[in-house]
Order: structure tokens, then sequence, then C-alpha cells
């Protein structure tokens, strides 16, 4: 055995090395808007500037943090952006990045209530205060799961558990974890066509639930291309009628809920076995935290429970463990908490309303444009192309990414490109909006 060196072990200064964290952290959001939104480098640019080996003996903090500022920053893509318009919307927040460090430097793993007390009744209590916010049934089970992949994943087990069947039915416009879910559980996936509104045809859910082998079908309430809402009513009718689990995909529509006005597409999730919705893209917290709500709470616990002898306790009390696939559970809570607390319910719905004025006013510019055509608007999603062929669409979204003043996607819809802007972050104005449509038509 090697001599031992008490000295190879460092000591650090939380203080001073923590003050100047939080200071690189504050002027970094002091400083996103002007940096390029869209990493400006080449595959391996980041792995090339970095060490091949880690250091043999301890390197100060400080160091760290400069190279964060000299390595790292180039190689990233800034969602914390005030133009970042890309996938979805999804912003952190002041309290959320404090909580989210509290969080860090109390590493609970609630596996079981006795392993961490405060998060699994923290979790309990945030996750009623989200239903509430949200307009939910309060009698229905959540927790937290890491994200909609995740949360998907649970429900599908629950399904295929509780049915002994083994397909799963969803629109074409879903997000690709469903599918990627039934993959991973050896389900048969069946994408749907849809109608001229991106919703999943309702005839064609019907004859794939006549056939007696579906376990689950997932209404997407804000499709990841267009924000579109799968007709859940009807869905939720037919799931009843033969049997099958109504899991709602609200991963990023959802959030919208908190305004009472914005809450159409709740229709028939009552009746759903289980929802998803994720506070990580649309209420203030940062990646990750997937909330995931069920009326069928034993469902999931007859698929997921295995408790082994060193895990037996004499606690009556819930283990949150028991109603997804992961035994250890990060203290996820905390920074929704914190974020529902420093915002409040008015703070909120403000800065959900204001993104969604913003998105649709910029989808006003678009329409009032002879030389553009907008094809869909939903919440604060407007798709929308340039009235020309689609070689020149995807021109134009790669040439305002390398631009670096804003970051878009594109999608394909109706069998044409189409491009995505998506307002959600907290500190975007109606000047940066107006900055993309200048871009876009530069």
């Amino acid at each position: 055995m090697p001599d031992q060196d008490p000295s190879a072990i460092p000591e650090f200064d939380l203080r001073r090395d923590g003050y100047a964290a939080v200071d690189w952290a504050a002027n970094y959001l002091e400083k996103a808007r002007e940096l390029p939104v869209m990493a400006q480098v080449s595959p391996g640019d980041i792995a090339s500037a970095l060490p091949e080996r880690m250091p043999e003996t301890a390197e100060p903090f400080s160091d760290v943090l400069a190279d964060l500022d000299r390595v790292i920053l180039p190689g990233i893509t800034h969602w914390q952006h005030p133009r970042f318009f890309s996938y979805f919307a999804t912003t952190s927040s002041e309290p959320a990045i404090l909580a989210e460090m509290l969080a860090a430097t109390l590493n609970q793993v609630s596996f079981i209530w006795r392993a961490s007390p405060a998060s699994t009744e923290l979790e309990t209590v945030t996750m009623s205060w989200l239903a509430d916010l949200l307009g939910l049934d309060p009698a229905w089970h959540g927790h937290i799961e890491d994200t909609a992949s995740t949360s998907t994943l649970a429900a599908l087990v629950a399904a295929r558990h509780a049915s002994g069947r083994h397909a799963v039915v969803f629109s074409e416009h879903a997000h690709s974890s469903v599918e990627k879910d039934a993959r991973i559980l050896g389900m048969q996936p069946r994408p749907m066509p849809t109608d001229e509104a991106f919703r999943m045809r309702t005839a064609a859910v019907a004859e794939q639930l006549a056939r007696g082998d579906v376990a689950a079908v997932v209404s997407t309430a804000g499709t990841t291309s267009s924000a579109s809402f799968d007709p859940t009513p009807e869905l939720a009718e037919l799931c009843a009628r033969h049997g099958a689990w109504l899991h709602v995909d609200a991963a990023y529509a959802g959030s919208a809920w908190a305004c009472p006005e914005l809450r159409d597409s709740q229709a028939g999730v009552a009746e759903a076995d289980s929802l998803v919705v994720n506070p990580h893209k649309w209420l203030l917290v940062p990646m990750d935290c997937s909330a995931l709500f069920t009326r069928r709470p034993a469902a999931l616990r007859e698929a997921f429970t295995i408790v082994p002898e060193y895990l037996r306790t004499t606690d009556e009390a819930a283990n949150l463990s028991d109603y997804g696939p992961a035994l250890g559970r990060r203290f996820r809570s905390l920074k929704l908490w914190a974020a529902m607390r420093c915002f409040g319910r008015a703070g909120i719905q403000e800065f959900i309303r204001r993104s969604v004025g913003l998105a649709h006013e910029f989808a006003g510019w678009v329409e009032a444009d002879p030389r553009w055509e907008l094809v869909h608007v939903s919440l604060s999603l407007a798709c929308f192309r340039f009235n020309g062929t689609d070689e020149e669409n995807l021109a134009i979204v790669e040439r305002v990414n390398r631009g670096g003043q804003i970051f878009i996607t594109h999608t394909r819809l109706s069998g044409r490109i189409v491009l995505r802007l998506a307002v959600g972050y907290l500190h975007t104005t109606r000047e940066d909006v107006q900055l993309a449509w200048s871009v876009l038509n530069g």
C-alpha cells in the first residue's frame, strides 16, 4: 500500500470560492445578452482544449472558474439568453439557481422517507401547490422525475403492468421520447396520423384500440413541432371504453394552465390516468424537474415497488421511489418550492402571459408581411415560413443561427419545412422579439 499523504486532500474556502462562483453566475446572466446565442464552435473544439488526463495534484477552484471562461463558455449554447427562441420555452430564475446550490449542499438521496424526511415531504407539499396552481385535481398523486422522458416511461411501465398489453399509440407529432420509451420497454410503438390542425385522428386511434392489444394512448397537449393539442376528451372516452391507460404529455403547455384563461387544452385531463408537466420548461426552475401526476398511484406502486431488507423500516410514510424508476432521488422540490414562493402565483401568471403575448405579436408581424406565411401559432410558439423553397427556409435558419443574434429551429409540417420561434425566457423583451424579426428579414 502506498504511503499516505494527508496533504493530497485539499481544504477549500467555501465562502471565498462560493462568493466568486455567485459573482460569476450573476455576471454571466447580466452579460448573456451580449453573447452569441448558439455556440460558435465546431465538433471537437472543446475536447481538444482540455487535458487528456486529470491533474495529479489538486488545483484551486479559481482555476476552474478561469477555464469556465476560457474553454467552456465558448462552447455554451445560451439557453439563458433573451433571444434563445429554439425548441421550447425554457428558463431558470435567480431563486431557483440559489436553491439548486443549496440542494447540492444538502446532497439528499431520498430513496425512502427516513433517508430524507424533508425532501420527501417538501416534494409532496410542492406538488400539491403545483396542482393547485395549474387547476388540477388535488386528489391526484404527484411526484418529481428528472425529465418528461422518464415520467412518460414510468406511465408506460404502469400501463403495461396493469393491462398486460404491449402496444403504445401516439401522434406522429408526439415527442420522440414516447417512441423511445416504448422501444426501451419492448413495447410496440404505433404513431397515428394527424389532421389539418396537427391533432391525432381519433378514428385511427379507435381502430387500434379495437384490436385489444393497446396498453396506453399518449395524448399530447402541446406537440413539439407546433404546440398543437390532441383531442384528449375523445381519447379519454375511447380509452375508458377499451381499458387502455391514457397518459397526457403536457410537458410544455401544462405550465400555461397557471393562467385560467389558458386552460382550454386541459379539457379531458381529469379523466386521464397520468399527466406530465415540466416545470423546468416554463415555470422558472433549471433542469431537471418533471412533475408526474396520476389518479392511479396504486398502479405505479405495484409496478415499481421492490423493498430489499436494508430499506425496510417501521416508518408509516410514503416512499416516493415506489412510484418511478429511480431509487436514488435528488432534492428537486427545493428549487420548485423556492421559485413558487419567490414569484408567487401572480408573478408566474404575468411571466406566462407576457411570453404568450410576445409570440402572438410576432405572429401578427409574420401574417402582415406577404413575403412570409404564418403556419400555426399556439401559446408562446409561432410556426412560420418564408414564401420560398424548403432549401431557402433551411438556409435562413442556418444564416440567423450562425449570426449569433438569435437561435431558432425548424420542423416539418404538412410535408414542408417550417421555422419555429418559441418565447419563454424570463428576461426576454419586446425589443428582443423585434430584433429577431429584423434578423430574419436581414
